[in-house]
């Protein structure tokens, strides 16, 4: 049997960045995961690619001043971590490091191995609370060029790089059952080959077995993801915090995100916190044209659409569009329904309306300016016309009366009334005739405007909803979309898998989602944005070195750092001052 230093558990972006760290040490790596090769690079390559950064020189182009201090302010305004001397001990340290990693290299990292940033930074989680309370104070949300695939291009590059010069074996269609232990050490795993497929990316494999396998290795990292798309696993860890669980769910992942590894890491000694913490969208639409099963992608909404439940009552503030993700969650449990709706009009989803996901925005996944700037076109951007064409969540009319039909219709229930629903618009409507307003949501899209980004591309002028220039009155229904996993196994800042003693189990390591992207919890009860997939870059960079730091041989083994020559160069935006200027040179870097 072949010899490996570690064993990978998990091809996602965690697990590739793992990886690639420890093959660049000069060790043998096999990269076990239970999908085809097509899902390589799993959740990650689907995303948006929003990453969280702090004082960078996208911000400052942009007019935004941020600093390492509002930022801590933001994290622990938000995470609310009051299980300080347990289950958030090490979460608590990892968010300290993981701001200290956004302030500091992770951008000129990054820009080392070829990732570039669209220029316009955007402003996710506002919050609308006070100042140490939820949220971002300033916009921190670069977009990486290139979405998912993206930041997901650079880390496969390398690996498979150490896949031809034989430094990492990778191993698709073999599914972890057990890690095998010898005393209180782990020293591999074992579990099932999986039938072969040939399913594309994101569509369901078969779990068919043809065979087992065991593997040995000097330490083992559990990079596996989440429970995402495991209902009756977040049905059962729901928070009453949060009422009573959704009866009805779409699924923001592909079906193998069912956190299989906590279970078979907690059965080998690994302690699991915080299990009643995750994070769930509210702004999800049934997909028209599903990958998966009951595939859902969320709206990533400016803050104009007015926000109403089932029954057609207004949420009070701050629950408005893209300010309070779980606090949104909380109001729509307590209306007794499971979905709500935005009320908006042509002119608010044209330049508001985002869809997240790497497959949603063509023109930035595919790196073209053409492309790009064709969102500048009056009319929604192509992906959000095709939803408003196929997708069965869209409503549109020319009046109240008529766009209440259809979403009683949709629904199948004469939940709403026409002229209640006319008056909250109405009401909303006069708020306009101002600049000032009591109405905090006419406000805070007031506020919106004074940053850059949000004129330039993201905010809708305000205007009445009722005024038939502004095009035809547009209703959306929201279904609650399930995305992460913010509790996980409990690791130190070395990314060691803590026993329920509090002390590390040797030979075992964990990164990225199954560890609560770092300490079991680095987000606490609330995430930032931008800091998911942030987290699997840190937490496998980290648990990474630290494998390869352990591993190295004491009579002077040097680690061998094959970035330089694996990065990608050259610059996706020229230096020409305007809003697609890279201005990174200016920083320093």
């Amino acid at each position: 049997m072949e010899a490996y230093d570690v064993i990978v558990v998990g091809a996602g972006l965690a697990g590739l960045v793992a990886t690639a760290e420890i093959a660049d040490a000069g060790r043998k790596v096999l990269l076990l995961d239970q999908e085809p090769e097509s899902s390589f690079g799993g959740q990650a390559w689907w995303s948006f690619g929003g990453l969280f950064l702090v004082d960078s020189p996208e911000q400052r182009r942009m007019g935004v001043k941020d600093s390492k201090e509002l930022a801590m302010q933001d994290w622990f305004g938000s995470a609310g971590f009051d299980r300080e001397v347990d289950e958030d001990y090490w979460g608590k340290k990892w968010a300290e490091a993981y701001v200290d990693f956004a302030v500091g290299e992770k951008r000129a990292w990054l820009r080392d191995m070829g990732v570039r940033f669209f220029p316009v930074v955007g402003w996710a989680e506002r919050g609308g609370y006070l100042a140490e309370g939820h949220g971002n104070s300033v916009p921190r949300f670069h977009i990486v060029w290139g979405t998912g695939p993206g930041i997901v291009a650079p880390f496969e590059k390398r690996v498979r790089a150490h896949m031809e010069n034989g430094f990492v074996d990778y191993k698709p269609r073999h599914r972890v059952d057990h890690l095998l232990k010898r005393g209180d050490t782990i020293v591999g795993t074992a579990g099932s080959i999986l039938a072969p497929s040939f399913v594309s990316r994101g569509e369901e494999s078969s779990r068919e077995v043809v065979d087992d396998f065991e593997y040995q290795a000097r330490a083992v990292v559990a990079c596996s993801g989440g429970i995402g798309a495991n209902f009756k696993t977040i049905r059962e860890n729901w928070p009453s915090r949060l009422g009573e669980p959704p009866k009805d769910m779409i699924s923001g992942v592909p079906a193998h995100v069912d956190g299989r590894m906590l279970s078979i890491t907690e059965e080998a000694g690994g302690r699991i916190v915080n299990r009643d913490r995750m994070w769930h969208y509210t702004e999800g639409i049934k997909n028209w044209n599903p990958v998966w099963k009951n595939h859902g992608i969320r709206i990533l909404p400016g803050p104009s659409s007015l926000w109403l439940d089932a029954k057609g009552n207004r949420f009070s503030a701050p629950n408005f569009p893209g300010f309070d993700t779980l606090g949104t969650l909380d109001a729509i449990q307590k209306s007794g329904y499971d979905y709500s709706w935005f009320i908006l009009t042509e002119k608010i989803i044209e330049r508001e309306f985002a869809l997240s996901g790497s497959e949603q925005n063509p023109d930035l996944t595919e790196k073209s300016l053409r492309k790009l700037l064709s969102r500048v076109i009056p009319g929604a951007p192509a992906p959000v016309q095709a939803f408003m064409d196929k997708g069965e969540d869209f409503i549109v009319a020319d009046n109240i009366d008529n766009l209440v039909i259809g979403m009683n219709k949709l629904t199948g229930e004469k939940l709403l009334n026409a002229e209640d629903v006319e008056r909250q618009v109405r009401a909303r409507d006069r708020e306009i005739d101002n600049k000032f307003t009591k109405d905090l949501q006419i406000a805070a899209l007031r506020n919106a405007r004074n940053y850059k980004g949000d004129r330039l591309i993201r905010t809708a002028a305000p205007h009445k909803l009722l005024d038939r220039k502004n095009g035809p009155l547009i209703a959306v229904r929201l279904h609650i979309v399930s995305r992460k996993t913010l509790g996980g196994l409990q690791t130190n800042l070395s990314g060691q898998v803590l026993h329920d003693s509090g002390t590390a189990i040797p030979g075992l390591y964990a990164a990225g989602e199954v560890s609560g992207f770092g300490g079991g919890g680095v987000h606490g009860y609330r995430a930032l944005e931008g800091s998911f997939l942030g987290g699997c870059l840190f937490t496998g960079r980290v648990a990474g070195r630290a494998v390869a730091g352990e591993l190295m041989d004491r009579k002077g083994d040097v680690l061998v750092d094959s970035g330089d020559n694996l990065a990608e160069k050259g610059d996706v935006f020229t230096d020409s001052g305007d809003v697609l200027a890279d201005s990174a040179d200016a920083h320093g870097n």
